[in-house]
């Protein structure tokens, strides 16, 4: 079954415990800290914020604090200043990750995964995965802590705080709102019901209401409850109980069990009430964003175009009152948008996005809503945003075969080259659905029908063979099979990816100028290497993170704060005011990250994604070129190589290659691409450049190591060669050797320009010319 049904299916399909989505437990994060906030420190009167569970009572400290930085035990706990004494315990693992409050006397259980250091948390808090409870600090299993009791301390430094009357160890610690449960959906009727969903159940009840469409950010209580309900309704007597007038009241009350049983009992869910403007349950519901009771009543038969007496619908309801969810789902289940009020409203959801990073757009495409696409389209709606497996919309339009919006979105200049977290294409999707005519329209669009997933298939294998689609499909690729021969007879093609398939991108090489062959004198790598120990600190409890819950838009992000600002727009393209000459570090998000993957701080962790060719020069020797229009902002491609230390760079006779990762001579490393290396390593040098390099962090954030990533520092057009300035140092060494040949009106080192400096300068100290090593400066 093909990936898109089966992403969507898993987020419908919601019965299956939250806890087992979940792949592994989190670490905590005590002996973290995270930058200082003013804010924050203000709110607390610049007092410790630690509040102790000490023999069943909850007391807060007013100690001053010292430092400023905040530190908690885990991300579902608020940032906190603190004291020493409070600082001291919670790098000692002595605050409980669940509730934040400090195991300081009383009862508790104890892990200790060493001889010399002991985790606290309370019983209530351990952390639970497939029903076994596991310890909340470093995930050993809970059946290896023991009950430990701690004698009262000296508590002369903490006042009393009127926090709770009872014990502090309950699985909803005292003062905080329970955010595990969902809302007045979850029910369990006739006793205690299992957390876990009875799969026995049949999905359509014997009185005909389908669950299965239910929408997937309904969550999984809601639909355990329907479920619970059908079994509940099925073994009881069927009796009328209701008035017709209490199913509006129940809708506008969201009272999901209510609605339930009136339905069940034949209450018609189009009733219109009187005294409310003949307004009916779905309008009641929709203005409560209600979305699992708007969905009971639509399978029960509800008119979602039902208009009150001021000609109102549904959908201005959920709209007026900025339900978006809710909009999202009534549009999904086909109320219409052209209500001349309707579309006033509707632009308001425009670029919203749900949990699982479907736009109105998206839900649109998907259910074939052709007019509604064209009315987001004339909205401004933005064809670019990618749900969280990375699909745009035009991956949803060949998902569901809709060739008319699949042509809308094209014109709209939707990227019909864009793959998703898979690596498919729209037209691998179109191929995999056997959608004819989409795969049709994508070829006559010039899809690349050659282009491989990440399980290396082509859009051909994606489908059957006796299918329409993959004839169609064959045919294009003997076309350009033929077409393609004519061109590498042209250009004298060497290869077709000297990245043997490593890149999400083929890069080809070819030479139209001598009969030199493509160059094989290193082992091609798509990622930084490592030939001795380099010592890089990539402990995952040593990075500073974010909790963005989206796609870390806001200025709160932390990885945004330490990068001074998020310097990505929603292109994933450097903002117009990014400093080139001095460009800051840029700090993207990680994998202890909250967010998702596909937020817009990850660009460069995405790897090559611009097409890119390896081409002989006439004077330069090899040298790359764009083989698509490339706008300014973009990243092209990291300086990859072999990290090494100044000490190994001094001893190897080849420099040619030696990028600098910093200026400081003391703790110098830096990258050497002659033996290991990416297409980078053929970048020439340019004095008028239109690539600039910066220092980015992904998976670490030790200083010492930077990405070295090259954006665009103007739009490049389709055909133009790549490259960017090596630095006065590289050409101090290097001009006694050769000379600049790039021809720019610019050029600083042609061998005249060279000879006129050399005469005012004396020679350079070092014998390695390092790349733009003057470029970067640490912080």
């Amino acid at each position: 079954m093909h990936r898109l049904r089966e992403f969507r299916q898993k987020d419908e399909n919601t019965s299956m415990s939250a806890i087992e989505e979940a792949h592994e437990l989190p670490l905590c994060s005590c002996r973290m800290e995270t930058p200082k906030s003013r804010e924050i420190l203000i709110l607390a009167d610049r007092k410790c914020m630690a509040t102790e569970s000490v023999d069943g009572q909850l007391t807060r400290c007013q100690i001053a604090v010292l430092k400023h930085e905040m530190m908690r035990p885990s991300n579902s706990v608020q940032l906190l200043v603190l004291c020493e004494d409070h600082r001291n315990g919670m790098v000692k693992h002595q605050c409980c990750p669940g509730c934040g409050f400090f195991c300081r006397a009383g009862t508790f259980m104890e892990c200790q995964p060493d001889i010399s250091i002991s985790h606290r948390f309370h019983r209530a808090c351990a952390s639970v995965l497939k029903g076994q409870s596991f310890c909340p600090h470093c995930g050993e299993e809970a059946t290896k802590a023991k009950e430990v009791t701690i004698a009262k301390a000296d508590t002369t430094s903490t006042v009393p705080t009127v926090l709770a009357q009872g014990p502090a160890t309950p699985g909803v610690p005292e003062g905080r709102a329970d955010t595990t449960t969902g809302s007045s959906s979850r029910l369990a009727v006739g006793g205690e019901v299992s957390g876990r969903a009875d799969s026995s159940l049949p999905i359509r009840s014997s009185h005909g209401y389908d669950t299965s469409a239910l929408p997937g950010s309904l969550g999984y209580n809601s639909k355990h409850a329907l479920k619970v309900l059908f079994l509940y309704v099925s073994i009881r007597p069927k009796k009328l109980r209701f008035h017709p007038k209490q199913l509006y009241l129940s809708a506008k009350s969201g009272e999901l069990k209510k609605v339930f049983l009136m339905l069940v009992d034949g209450i018609d869910p189009n009733f219109k009430m009187e005294s409310q403007n003949k307004r009916t349950p779905l309008h009641a519901a929709a203005e409560g964003g209600y979305k699992d009771i708007c969905h009971m009543l639509v399978q029960a038969g509800a008119n979602l175009d039902m208009c009150d007496e001021d000609q109102r619908t549904p959908l201005m309801e959920a709209c007026e009152n900025n339900h978006m969810e809710t909009v999202l789902y009534l549009l999904r289940a086909g109320a219409s948008a052209t209500h001349k009020v309707n579309l006033q409203l509707v632009s308001s959801v425009v670029q919203w996005s749900d949990d699982g990073g479907w736009t109105a757009m998206i839900w649109a495409t998907e259910y074939k809503h052709v007019d509604q696409v064209k009315l987001l389209l004339s909205k401004g709606a933005d064809i670019s945003i990618r749900d969280k497996e990375e699909n745009i919309c035009l991956h949803w339009a060949a998902f569901s075969g809709s060739v008319d919006i699949s042509e809308l979105l094209l014109n709209a200049h939707c990227d019909l080259q864009a793959v998703n977290i898979h690596g498919d294409s729209p037209l691998h999707i179109a191929a995999r659905e056997n959608r004819l005519d989409c795969v049709t329209l994508f070829l006559t669009r010039g899809a690349d029908v050659f282009l491989k997933n990440r399980e290396g298939e082509t859009p051909p294998d994606c489908c059957s063979h006796n299918s329409k689609a993959w004839a169609a499909l064959q045919a294009n690729r003997r076309e350009r099979d033929a077409k393609n021969s004519r061109l590498s007879a042209e250009q004298n093609v060497l290869h077709s990816d000297i990245a043997l398939g490593q890149e999400r991108v083929p890069i080809p090489c070819v030479n139209s100028v001598d009969s030199e062959p493509y160059p094989d004198g290193y082992k091609y790598i798509p990622e930084n290497c490592v030939t001795s120990p380099m010592n890089i600190d990539r402990n995952i409890t040593h990075l500073q993170y974010c909790v963005c819950k989206e796609d870390c838009s806001t200025s709160i992000c932390m990885c945004g704060q330490l990068s001074l600002r998020c310097w990505y727009d929603k292109s994933g393209r450097l903002l117009p005011e990014f400093c080139r000459e001095e460009p800051p570090l840029i700090f993207e998000c990680n994998h202890a990250c909250s967010c998702w993957r596909t937020c817009k701080n990850r660009v460069v962790q995405n790897g090559l994604r611009t097409k890119l060719q390896l081409f002989r020069t006439s004077k330069k020797g090899w040298g790359v070129r764009t083989l698509q229009d490339i706008p300014q902002g973009t990243f092209v491609c990291e300086y990859v190589g072999e990290i090494i230390s100044e000490a190994e760079a001094e001893m190897r006779q080849n420099d040619a290659y030696l990028f600098s990762l910093d200026d400081k001579p003391q703790d110098l490393y830096c990258i050497d691409a002659r033996f290991y290396g990416n297409i980078s390593r053929f970048l020439n040098h340019m004095c008028d450049p239109n690539l600039f390099a910066c220092r980015v962090f992904t998976t670490h954030q030790d200083l010492r190591f930077p990405h070295i990533a090259f954006f665009a520092s103007e739009s490049i057009m389709a055909g133009e060669e790549l490259g960017f300035d090596y630095g006065d140092h590289f050409w101090e060494v290097k001009s006694k050797l050769f000379s600049c040949e790039c021809g720019s009106s610019k050029c600083k080192y042609s061998s005249a320009a060279m000879a006129s400096l050399q005469a005012d300068k004396p020679d350079a100290q070092s014998n390695h010319g390092y790349l733009a090593a003057p470029l970067f400066h640490r912080v």
